[in-house]
This record gives C-alpha cells, sequence and structure tokens, in this order.
C-alpha cells in the first residue's frame, strides 16, 4: 500500500483530470475494484488514406481508461474499415464487460480471458481494454513494459513512414515529409504501382517495403514485379496476394527474392500455425491480436517457427502506438508512424529519433495525456 500511495502522490492518479473533454462513460468508480470508461474520438487524417482497395480521410476510435486505486491506464480502439468493428459495437461491448468484479488487477489472464470470452471477435474493443491494462500494471510497478520483459530499448528498429497511394504530386510531397525517416512503406495494388516507385526513387534511395494489401491475384505478375522490387533497394513485400490464395502465396515465397510477410492473412494467435512455408514473417498489429498480452505470445510462436517480425499499427493515436513500441526491440522491423498520420493526437508518448524507436522511461507503455 505505501508503494501506491507513493505513485498517487507522484501524480500519476492526477492524469485523469486531463484526459480528453467530454466524460467518458463507464459505471461508478469503486475503490479497490478495476474501473473501466471510455469515450469516442475521430481520428483526423493528415491526408486521405488510399489503398488497394478503399480510401478514407478519419478513423472511428474509442479511448478508454481503467482506474484502481487512483491509478489510471489509458487504452484505445482503432477501427479501420476492414476491421469489421464501428463506434456502436465497441462502446457496446464495453458497455457490457464488468471489469469492476476484479479486486486484483496482477491477475491479467483471468481478466483478460474474461474479456475475451465475453463475446467472440471484438478485436479492437478487447485491444483498448488490454491496453489500458497493461498501462495501469506498469504505472503500479513503476516501469515501462519494455523493462519488465526485459528487453533492451537499444535493439529497437527504424520505423518505416507510409507514402499511400495518391497521384504523383502528393507522393513528391509525402517523400519530402518523410525526409527524416531511413524507410519508406509505399503501398501497392493498383495498375500504377512501378510509376509510384519510380517517383519515390527520382526523389530518395531510401529503402523502401511494400505493402499491397492483398491487391494481386496473379503470381506470376506478382513474382515479376517483386524482381523488379529487388532491384529498387526494397526490404520485404506485406500481402501481396488476397489471404485465401495460400497455395499461390506459398508458390510466390518459395521463388521470391524479397521475404513475404503476412498482415490480413491473420488476427489471432492460431492463425500463425499454418503459416510455416506460406509467410516469411507476420504483421503484428495491436488492434487485431487483442493488444500486448497475446501479441507478445505471437512473438514467441512465430520465432519458434524460424519466421521474422514486424510491429505494425493502424491510423491510432500515441497510446496505441507507444504500446506497440514496447515490443520493438523483439522486431526486425517496424511500421509504427500511425500517430504521425492524424492531425489530433491527444498523448505525448513514443518518439522516432534519427527515424529510430527511442523508448522513454515512463511506466506503462510511456504515454501521457495532452492538455487541451
Amino acid at each position: 500500500m505505501e508503494r501506491r500511495n507513493f505513485l498517487k502522490s507522484s501524480g500519476l492518479g492526477l492524469l485523469a483530470a486531463t484526459f480528453p473533454t467530454p466524460a467518458l462513460a463507464g459505471k461508478s468508480a469503486k475503490s479497490g475494484h478495476l474501473n473501466l470508461s471510455f469515450k469516442p474520438y475521430d481520428l483526423k487524417l493528415r491526408h486521405a488514406f488510399n489503398l488497394a482497395k478503399s480510401s478514407r480521410k478519419n478513423t472511428p476510435d474509442v479511448l478508454t481508461q481503467i482506474e484502481y486505486d487512483g491509478i489510471i491506464g489509458y487504452g484505445e480502439a482503432s477501427m479501420p474499415p476492414y476491421l469489421g468493428e464501428s463506434i456502436e459495437s465497441v462502446t457496446k461491448f464495453l458497455s457490457s464487460i464488468d471489469l469492476a468484479q476484479f479486486t486484483d488487477p496482477f491477475r491479467i489472464d483471468e481478466i483478460l480471458e474474461y474479456v475475451d470470452k465475453f463475446a467472440p471477435d471484438n478485436l479492437a474493443a478487447k485491444a483498448s481494454v488490454d491496453i489500458a491494462l497493461h498501462d495501469l500494471l506498469g504505472k503500479i510497478m513503476g516501469q515501462p513494459w519494455y523493462k519488465i520483459w526485459g528487453l533492451s530499448p537499444e535493439n529497437t528498429p527504424n520505423t518505416s513512414f507510409t507514402i499511400g497511394i495518391d497521384t504523383a504530386e502528393v507522393v513528391r510531397q509525402k517523400v519530402d515529409e518523410a525526409a527524416p525517416y531511413k524507410v519508406l512503406k509505399v503501398k501497392m495494388g493498383l495498375n500504377n504501382d512501378r510509376e509510384t516507385v519510380e517517383i519515390i526513387r527520382q526523389k530518395t534511395n531510401v529503402p523502401i517495403c511494400v505493402d499491397v494489401n492483398q491487391g494481386w491475384d496473379n503470381k506470376e505478375k506478382a513474382l515479376e514485379t517483386i524482381n523488379w522490387l529487388a532491384e529498387k533497394n526494397c526490404l520485404f513485400v506485406e500481402q501481396p496476394m488476397p489471404k485465401e490464395m495460400i497455395d499461390e502465396t506459398a508458390w510466390l515465397r518459395e521463388r521470391s527474392p524479397l521475404p513475404i510477410i503476412a498482415d490480413e492473412a491473420f488476427r489471432r494467435l492460431p492463425d500463425i500455425l499454418g503459416f510455416k512455408g506460406v509467410y516469411d514473417g507476420i504483421n503484428i498489429k495491436l488492434m487485431k491480436s487483442t493488444g500486448l498480452h497475446e501479441a507478445y505470445k505471437m512473438v514467441i510462436l512465430a520465432r519458434s517457427l524460424g519466421m521474422k517480425i514486424m510491429i505494425g499499427c493502424m491510423t491510432e493515436t500515441s497510446c496505441a502506438i507507444s504500446a506497440a513500441a514496447q515490443l520493438a526491440p523483439l522486431a526486425e522491423w517496424a511500421d509504427l508512424d500511425g500517430n504521425l498520420l492524424i492531425s489530433n493526437d491527444c498523448f505525448d508518448g513514443m518518439k522516432i529519433v534519427n527515424g529510430k524507436i527511442t523508448l522513454a522511461d515512463r511506466p506503462g507503455i510511456g504515454v501521457e495525456v495532452l492538455r487541451g
């Protein structure tokens, strides 16, 4: 109890006063119990986010917090359309679960098992609880999660900066904006794929990685493009073919000079078991994995199968980005720029310094709420 009182007096318990208004919805707080509250939030994109099969200018989001004895942990649920979740579904799920039944936040397996089994799917909603619980526990312990896991912060990779599908003029503008970054992530999957890469190469020769978002459906043409990309200083190709085309992807991986990374092909931990021989690695995103608890297990399982790790994101605030960054020392690659793509981030968290993910010594997931 003395440690808890010290943490409260150090100001961690006061962060609730700065949480973005309006007030969060939730059940009445009970001392000595976990108390969940939440509110919708609209993420405004700096540029239209154009993919092979969709485009949007904003991303719906729900901000969460879990309070325990005056200490608060923060989380969020970001909902790009392909996840199949919405503000309505997330708030309904969060309104239905009862975290107040738990009096010990350290029973993380028990708590998250209850949340996961409460209803199927709802992956981002579950992630918002997981992230807030990890933030809370880290603050109670007074340590960031990368230290709790025993990871070395200097082992974080550079993050890529995303160049979406767009006009030549906008692509050039985005490349200029990405000047501080040492890796560019190029969205592909349309007829102008090579043109986009050529425009980028006219301005910079920094390494690129390619995200096709299932946009290629011909394995021979895909292989031809990958062979061309290998000559353009490309590191890997993410989800080149539709997730259902398992045999075709395995054929492509066997012949590809570049690693093939899975993204849309999986969501949860058991999905990874069938990936050996189909993909060289996986892109772990908290909004699909239901949060840090399962994401950490994903890393262990993928490593046991000889696969490489990428830590990715959706468009998110610095809350979820900083949570994912705690896993970055375990990854070969990272794509943690989601907070940089929005204009209304309400948290201060993980920083990119000279293109590299830099972890702060803040407890929990390493965020503070920005005062409005």
